[in-house]
């Protein structure tokens, strides 16, 4: 994948989580700034989710520990290294265990 493709399905990704926390009716506030998107809790507690461009993954941070996620094209998805958990299914697990939110639209 060249870096110009990269960036362009990481940022509709982005988006597509902005789009999934509005739809959701969750209390979360967002921020996507510079590339990284950072979900926030009312407890306090944070998701970060962000582009590593020079390995081609998206990284999610939250309390339970960084999260990388690599794009599969057959799947045309990103999928959790190692674990084979999509990148959506992930973020909403990690959501609810963390801040019991549903993030599912």
């Amino acid at each position: 994948m060249t870096e110009s493709e990269f960036h362009r399905r990481v940022d509709a990704v982005l988006l597509q989580i902005e789009e999934t926390v509005d739809a959701s009716g969750a209390d979360v506030d967002y921020e996507n700034a510079g590339g990284v998107l950072t979900l926030r809790f009312d407890n306090g507690s944070q998701i970060i989710v962000n582009r590593q461009t020079p390995v081609r993954q998206i990284w999610v941070a939250a309390r339970s520990g960084g999260h990388h996620f690599d794009y599969d094209p057959a799947r045309d998805g990103w999928f959790h290294s190692g674990v084979g958990r999509e990148l959506f299914d992930a973020l909403a697990e990690l959501a609810s265990a963390q801040a019991g939110i549903g993030l599912r639209g």
